[in-house]
């Protein structure tokens, strides 16, 4: 999994290290709160699964830095959001 850090290919796929660092953390809250994993892979290790969505185009982030997936650009990823529509995958006030 690392060796995809090893490249830039996933840096230049998403857009820059910063868009990489924020795809990869918001992807793996979604995983983290239940969302379904979009790979087929034998691991639960979040970051593995989200580095696999990246780089077989599963996900992306939109020009308002939500993930999106590839398949339905008019939904996002995380389905949690119809819960909480504010909700944008990252800490809220009272976490920080």
């Amino acid at each position: 999994m690392l060796n995809e850090f090893r490249e830039d290919d996933i840096v230049r796929k998403v857009g820059g290290r910063f868009r990489l660092s924020t795809l990869l953390q918001k992807r793996m809250v979604a995983l983290n709160r239940g969302s379904t994993p979009l790979v087929d892979l034998q691991t639960r290790n979040l970051m593995e699964i989200a580095v696999a969505e990246i780089m077989q185009d599963k996900i992306y982030l939109d020009d308002s830095d939500n993930v999106r997936t590839a398949e339905d650009e008019s939904s996002l990823v995380d389905k949690l959001d119809q819960l909480a529509p504010d909700d944008d995958g990252g800490p809220d006030l009272s976490d920080l």
